[in-house]
């Protein structure tokens, strides 16, 4: 809120304790207590920016009050007075304290509760938009889950043979707005289940999700540092970019999965049945793989140098990385290119027609840094290099063969160590603080 400072807290005196004690005193409070009202049984919205539009972390309007993602607070247990962000995708777990006997008469196991607040289109209007249902599926007390044909009956929550039945064990928004900020579909899907009479409690799960209208949702691998395990994003940069304009808003179209990719090792280690063949690079995990090449004196050069480099680099090897697990393809620089480099082991001659130069490796190093504040480090890629290291093959004799092992390999380099100091050693001050130094605190 405060931008990129702190602001000075308000000290406590005999004339502001009172009043500092009621806003911060219980067991929670808000982190922006005069911008929100709280209250869910509120007639008029809360507050907001005075704007025409939605912008990233404001919460979702309703008509009485916000778009509720109940998530633990102190405990684990749900407080419905969690709202939803903007654009800000979340997964929440609680537990939810419940009886059977009051089944039919709790709000929060009832579908109503989620889908019975229209959402404003942009905050403060009068343009609303439905909660629709997209999908139910019924939980057994075993936890196998059936997928109902039809949404369009409402299942509430009721007694049935000691058990309460289409109890809401999860809740997931998916949110379709414009690039403008503005709200255009909503929609929810409902895990049902049954609780028995011994139960006290369930344990519910709620998510939601953004996607901009006319685009396709693209997976992320953190938000916004990468996350360790998770796949490292890749792209492409169109041709003709920056011109015309018409690619500004998909400066860099990803390739099918959206990851960089290097050769999976298979069974048979034969590198031309390996083609094709690709797995994900993780970001963190310091991976090798690799085939057996046999060559007989049929071959040709230059065939065989591109077969190889296309089983080492994929058919299609991107161009940049995102340097964030959220970085969005209309953010240019959150892109960083793929530096290529070609080294050879023996530097031949063009003219040399008996011998020729095929490629047998691909290191992929990856250098990152801890970004942002010391307490909650975020991981960003910052530059990528890709060698790749090429041999001399010489001309076999007839009837004779060769096995050449290919690798390829991916290195994560933490480059974020601190500089060491331009001192030797901290002065020494031998000196003692007044026993009273900070009365009256102890």
């Amino acid at each position: 809120k405060q931008a990129l400072y702190l602001k000075s807290p308000e000290i406590p005196t005999a004339e502001n304790f009172d009043q500092l004690l009621d806003k911060f005193g219980g067991a929670t409070f808000s982190a922006e207590p005069d911008s929100w009202n709280l209250d869910t049984d509120a007639q008029n919205p809360p507050e907001a920016n005075e704007t025409s539009r939605y912008e990233y972390g404001v919460p979702v309007q309703t008509e009485d009050a916000f778009l509720r993602l109940p998530s633990p607070v102190v405990s684990s247990w749900c407080s419905d007075a969690n709202p939803a962000g903007f654009l800000v995708n979340q997964a929440t777990k609680c537990i939810r304290s419940v009886s059977v006997e009051k089944c039919d008469s709790t709000q929060a196991l009832s579908m109503l509760f989620y889908i019975n607040s229209s959402i404003l289109a942009v905050p403060k209007s009068s343009q609303m938009v439905n909660i629709t249902v997209q999908s139910i599926a019924v939980q057994s007390l075993n936890g196998m889950r059936t997928l109902l044909s039809s949404s369009d009956v409402l299942r509430l929550p009721m007694v049935l043979d000691e058990l309460c039945i289409n109890a809401v064990l999860g809740v997931n928004y998916h949110i379709t707005h414009t690039d403008t900020g503005e709200i255009i579909e909503a929609a929810a899907a409902f895990v049902l289940g049954a609780i028995s009479k011994e139960t006290l409690s369930i344990e519910q799960s709620f998510k939601i999700s953004f996607t901009q209208e006319n685009t396709k949702p693209v997976p992320l691998s953190g938000n916004p540092g990468y996350v360790v395990g998770l796949p490292v994003r890749a792209g492409f940069q169109p041709q003709g970019y920056p011109f015309p304009a018409a690619f500004l808003l998909a400066s860099l179209l990803c390739n099918k999965h959206s990851q960089l990719t290097i050769l999976h090792s298979t069974s048979t280690q034969d590198c031309l049945a390996a083609q094709g063949a690709r797995a994900p690079v993780l970001f963190g995990y310091n991976m090798i793989s690799g085939c057996k090449l046999l060559i007989t004196a049929a071959m040709k050069c230059q065939p065989l140098a591109q077969t190889l480099l296309d089983v080492l680099k994929g058919q299609s090897f991107p161009e940049y990385v995102a340097s964030f697990g959220n970085s969005q393809a209309q953010d240019v620089l959150d892109w960083v290119p793929i530096t290529q480099l070609h080294i050879s082991e023996q530097m031949i001659s063009h003219t040399l027609q008996s011998s020729c130069q095929i490629p047998v490796s691909l290191g992929i190093e990856v250098k990152w840094t801890k970004y942002g504040s010391l307490v909650n480090p975020q991981a960003r890629i910052v530059n990528v290099t890709a060698t790749i290291t090429t041999t001399t093959l010489k001309q076999l004799p007839s009837g004779r063969e060769r096995i050449i092992p290919i690798t390829s390999s991916v290195v994560f380099t933490d480059i974020s160590s601190p500089a060491e100091p331009s001192y030797k050693a901290w002065p020494t001050i031998n000196i003692k603080l007044p026993f009273d130094f900070f009365y009256p605190f102890v």
